[in-house]
């Protein structure tokens, strides 16, 4: 395994005397002989197992099948767990949470005698967080992913996340009962794994993987098939291998990794908050990266996949039409073909000889399911750092629209008047939702894409332009303005918009703008306050409000930008 000098952990378990004594000796106290202390790589499994977060509850499993191929490899695997974080449980979001968890991974690494690590994520914050916090410490990682769930199936029609909003819209107005709305809850979620369409979880192991931190196949394969415990092997075998040749993430996430990353997502119709997520990791890594980027080179994609929310498949569906492989394959002329991955091979090279099985979930480039893709960025004096649209879940006759503004100060202001019948909305509004960014929530949740009024549904109504500082589910759909920044609660023009403004969106022009006079908004800021954050004036909570930068940067903490390194200078003896 080459010299020991390339071996962190030889600072630990090679001391000789009291030192290395008190290491390893209690380190054999759960039944390790002495020789796996005698000059093994030691790779850690960075686990975020929990019964709270159903999406990964099975990856103590697939911790195992890692442990394996790590031993096989002559490896010494220890597992250690790290925040983890469901996005379906746990309150007020997820995302408030992220860069915790990152950081618990990052010093989670560095403090401990890990020459590598095997990151288990799964769930959405799960990944981009482990990612983060590894890219800080820049030490040999790859990553496997828990895998998406089996589809569900309800009254003979398969479904999944994204019918949620369909069943609650139903419900709704009346149009299916409580008890199926019961029976459709209890046949979505039949098995282990993550939302079983190109939602955020989706996205994030397509990322990965378009990213080159994982081996190839790694996105699709379904939770609780047998092969997914086959890549977590592979993968427990190759990081051994990367200890000694050195590979780590600092030398596969450069700017052409991230931009042929933006290129896959936008071939898969993934989530907005790819882009969030992506801008952190690149700002963590120190990799060229800005919003225009996801623009400029995702844009002119095609959209090759036909899963929800854009399209009408799942997950499974795409794992056994070829997977992300075929997609990559489908776009080798797109991409950066000399990009190194984790197994040493290029994204393209990895990927050359990859088969579809099924072109009505995967197409090709010269006949795409929509000839341009991804997310576009737009800007006006409503947004001058940006906001984003995921134009293949939007209505194409909303992407051109004038209309007058129906605002909501709050989330909670929402849904107090939402189903109001007085609510002065019509299918040509414009609904607006302010202080749900990074610091106005504080955490910045998926509500951009606002259900509309029981009043509109029931004329039939499915869909009208939503602008907000917040950010929407992969799962979900519509014209959704989201990641509006500067932000409402950091002063941005957002927080000035009043019932009544006429806003003109034109997405082809990347154009937001509210139609009101610069001297009114002059005025209205002069009498502008924040809301007040009275109840977070503690802990984690406080000290994300006042450092978490906007979501043109990837909502990190700004004392998080850029990498720490692996050495730790002192003893703990």
């Amino acid at each position: 395994m080459g010299s020991e000098k390339k071996l962190r952990s030889r600072d630990w378990f090679g001391k000789t005397g009291k030192d290395g004594f008190i290491y390893r000796s209690w380190m054999k106290n759960q039944g390790f002989p002495s020789d796996e202390f005698e000059g093994k790589p030691v790779i850690g499994i960075c686990n975020t197992w929990s019964e709270l977060t159903p999406c990964n509850a099975h990856l103590r499993e697939l911790a195992e099948a890692v442990k394996r191929g790590v031993w096989e490899a002559g490896g010494f695997p220890l597992e250690f767990p790290v925040m983890s974080l469901g996005e379906t449980i746990i309150r007020p979001t997820a995302m408030l949470y992220r860069n915790l968890a990152s950081m618990d991974v990052e010093e989670s690494i560095r403090a401990n005698p890990v020459d590598a690590v095997v990151l288990l994520c799964g769930c959405d914050k799960t990944t981009p967080s482990l990612v983060m916090g590894a890219c800080s410490v820049d030490i040999p990682t790859i990553v496997v992913s828990g895998g998406p769930m089996l589809t569900g199936n309800f009254k003979g029609k398969k479904i999944a996340t994204s019918d949620i909003w369909r069943f609650a819209e139903d419900h709704k107005v009346g149009d299916i009962s409580d008890e199926e709305f019961k029976m459709a809850e209890a046949a979505m979620c039949r098995s282990q794994g993550h939302c079983a369409v190109m939602g955020t979880a989706s996205t994030m192991a397509s990322m990965v993987e378009s990213l080159g931190l994982t081996l190839p196949g790694n996105a699709a394969i379904p939770a609780s098939d047998s092969r997914r415990k086959v890549l977590a092997h592979l993968s427990g075998r190759r990081i051994v291998d990367m200890v000694d040749e050195e590979i780590t993430p600092s030398k596969v996430l450069t700017r052409k990794a991230f931009l042929n990353a933006i290129k896959v997502n936008a071939a898969v119709g993934g989530s907005t908050n790819f882009i969030i997520h992506l801008m952190a990791i690149a700002r963590r890594i120190e990799a060229e990266l800005e919003l225009d980027d996801f623009d400029k080179h995702g844009s002119g994609i095609p959209l090759l996949v036909n899963l929800q929310p854009s399209g009408d498949h799942f997950m499974e569906d795409f794992y056994y039409a070829g997977g992300l492989p075929v997609v990559i394959r489908e776009l080798k002329d797109h991409l950066h073909s000399d990009v190194l991955t984790v197994n040493g091979n290029s994204l393209v090279e990895n990927n050359k000889d990859a088969e579809c099985y099924d072109r009505d979930v995967i197409a090709t480039v010269e006949k795409p399911f929509q000839e341009n893709s991804g997310t576009t960025v737009v800007r006006g004096n409503l947004c001058p750092d940006g906001a984003v649209i995921k134009t293949s879940a939007a209505s194409k006759h909303l992407l051109k629209h004038r209309g007058k503004a129906v605002v909501f100060e709050s989330i909670e202001d929402y849904k107090a008047r939402i189903d109001d019948p007085d609510l002065d909305v019509d299918e040509t509004s414009i609904m607006v939702l302010k202080y749900v960014g990074p610091k106005g929530y504080p955490g910045m949740p998926e509500v951009g894409n606002m259900g509309l009024p029981k009043k509109l549904l029931e004329k039939g109504v499915k869909d009208i332009v939503r602008i907000s500082d917040g950010r929407m589910s992969g799962t979900a759909y519509g014209t959704a303005f989201l990641h509006v920044s500067p932000e409402s609660y950091a002063g941005g023009v957002l927080a000035l918009v009043e019932n009544g403004d006429i806003i003109e969106v034109d997405v082809e022009n990347r154009r937001l703008h509210l139609d009101v006079p610069d001297e009114e908004l002059k005025r209205r800021k002069e009498n502008w306050t924040p809301p007040p954050h009275e109840e977070y004036h503690r802990g984690y909570v406080s000290l994300y409000i006042e450092h978490v930068e906007q979501a043109h940067l990837g909502a990190d903490l700004d004392f998080l930008s850029g990498k720490s390194g692996s050495i730790v200078k002192r003893e703990s003896h």
